[in-house]
């Protein structure tokens, strides 16, 4: 049984949505979250308050859908919103910058 409700099926329009509605604040609380983080330890690192944090996991929740913390994580990890110990990650394209370095292009 997941816990895990929201199945990327349209993934050119879902994702976005999503990812447009989810303010900067609140992708750095996921990246901590993956991190396995607590909200008070997230408050520290962000300088917020815990009930800042608090608020923020409860618009993510709603925002992306999931249940919980786990169901959480499983989501950004799906989508390449945070990248543990490069498991999961995707390669990113090289782009020629005309300078003979290549660059990578980031989401």
């Amino acid at each position: 049984m997941s816990t895990y409700t929201q199945a990327p099926i349209d993934m050119a329009s879902g994702e976005s949505q999503v990812q447009s509605s989810l303010s900067e604040r609140e992708l750095q609380v996921i990246e901590w979250v993956a991190a396995g983080l607590t909200n008070q330890e997230i408050a520290e690192k962000l300088e917020i308050s815990k009930r800042t944090v608090d608020n923020h996991i409860s618009n993510i929740l709603t925002k992306t859908e999931t249940d919980n913390r786990v169901a959480l994580v499983r989501w950004a990890l799906l989508w390449g919103k945070v990248c543990l110990n490069d498991v999961t990650c995707c390669t990113l394209p090289n782009v020629d910058t005309g300078n003979g370095a290549d660059s990578r292009i980031m989401n």
